[in-house]
């Protein structure tokens, strides 16, 4: 049996999609998740998500839709963290293609379920900003999620709505979430990280990595992305929850108005318009400020003690743990050293590592 999940937000929902399909339905159902190419300015430097044309390698599975095999590469200067996960993991991993807007991704869904004939078809979102109006303060990237949303309800044929880890994205605090979702469908424990372990070590999104740690037992509070928000974690974690897909197109203002959408330009402009900003604009502005921030030397010493200082400080502020991605930027480090960073560090303390998370003390 096929099933298709669609990773709602592309980056990380792709990795819990991962996780969900081999919690839920084992290794005997195959799995073909739809995800965008839209990765971290760290990992692409070009703001916005990839399309077809710009990866050599992929493999044509209907007229609208191109899957990424371990072979394929993005064409420089682009990146995608696509390939490698095709390597690491035994799914098929198809591209969602917003350029077309969400006529397209409609258009996309639309020949998978012919081709596919897939038992179920999930939509799963991390975190629940999938559930957002557009006008909540801390939302931050209602974009990608609005669309698949809105594709997702225009498919003739049952599509359910997941939201895993309420509040773990930072975007909604999790009483906004848990007071818009349905019941739990699964728990996810340590042994549902197993199948991912390998990817965390790597990946970079910071909402998939909480998940992963919730499910493993870490309990606190995580500071994520370059603001530093506080993420509580919490037994809530690891909760699956299904939503109701017609109450989130009623609550989700963009999703609505974005329906009928033939271009991106296009989904972007109603984004100006009803959040107030469109996330790719953000990702053009921070493009063009990372390229003139000269490379910094990663000099173990000062590392430490730099990190030393943050430590003591986060603490003061109740912060018991952080993801890399915030510890690069908090220690004025490059995006491009986020990986040395982790290695240094685990090497030096290794008794701070609650995988994939760093684990906040204070020293001498």
């Amino acid at each position: 049996m096929t099933r298709l999940i669609v990773a709602a937000g592309g980056g990380g929902d792709a990795v819990a999609a991962a996780m969900l399909h081999a919690a839920l339905y084992g290794d005997e159902d195959q799995a073909v998740i739809l995800t965008y190419a839209w990765d971290r300015l760290l990992i692409d430097p070009i703001p916005g998500p990839r399309g077809p044309q710009d990866f050599t390698g992929l493999e044509q599975l209907t007229p609208a839709v191109w899957t990424v095999p371990a072979e394929a590469r993005p064409i420089a200067p682009a990146g995608s963290t696509l390939p490698r996960l095709a390597a690491e993991l035994p799914h098929t991993f198809a591209l969602i293609d917003p350029h077309h807007g969400t006529q397209g991704i409609t258009r996309q869904l639309e020949q998978l379920v012919e081709h596919l004939a897939p038992t179920s078809i999930d939509l799963l979102d991390v975190g629940g900003d999938i559930l957002a109006r557009g006008d909540e303060p801390t939302l931050k990237s209602p974009l990608a999620d609005a669309l698949t949303l809105a594709a997702c309800c225009q498919v003739n044929t049952p599509v359910r709505l997941l939201v895993a880890g309420p509040g773990l994205d930072g975007e909604l605090p999790p009483e906004d979430v848990l007071g818009a979702v349905g019941p739990v469908t699964h728990t996810f424990t340590a042994k549902d990280v197993g199948p991912i372990s390998s990817v965390l070590e790597w990946h970079p999104s910071e909402a998939t990595a909480m998940l992963a740690a919730t499910a493993r037992g870490v309990r606190g509070t995580c500071e994520v992305r370059d603001a530093g928000l506080p993420v509580p974690l919490t037994d809530e974690g690891p909760a699956v929850h299904e939503a109701d897909m017609d109450e989130a197109l009623s609550r989700n203002e963009l999703a609505r108005a974005i329906l009928h959408t033939a271009s991106l330009s296009e989904a972007e402009a109603h984004s100006r318009e009803i959040c107030g900003y469109s996330e790719i604009d953000y990702e053009r502005n921070k493009a063009a400020w990372l390229t003139e921030q000269p490379p910094l030397d990663l000099n173990p010493e000062t590392v430490l003690v730099r990190l030393d200082g943050f430590e003591a400080e986060a603490h003061s502020r109740g912060v018991t743990h952080t993801t890399f991605r915030h510890l690069t930027e908090a220690l004025n480090l490059n995006g491009t050293q986020r990986q040395d960073l982790r290695e240094l560090l685990i090497n030096s303390r290794p008794e701070q590592y609650d995988a994939p998370l760093w684990r906040i003390t204070t020293h001498a």
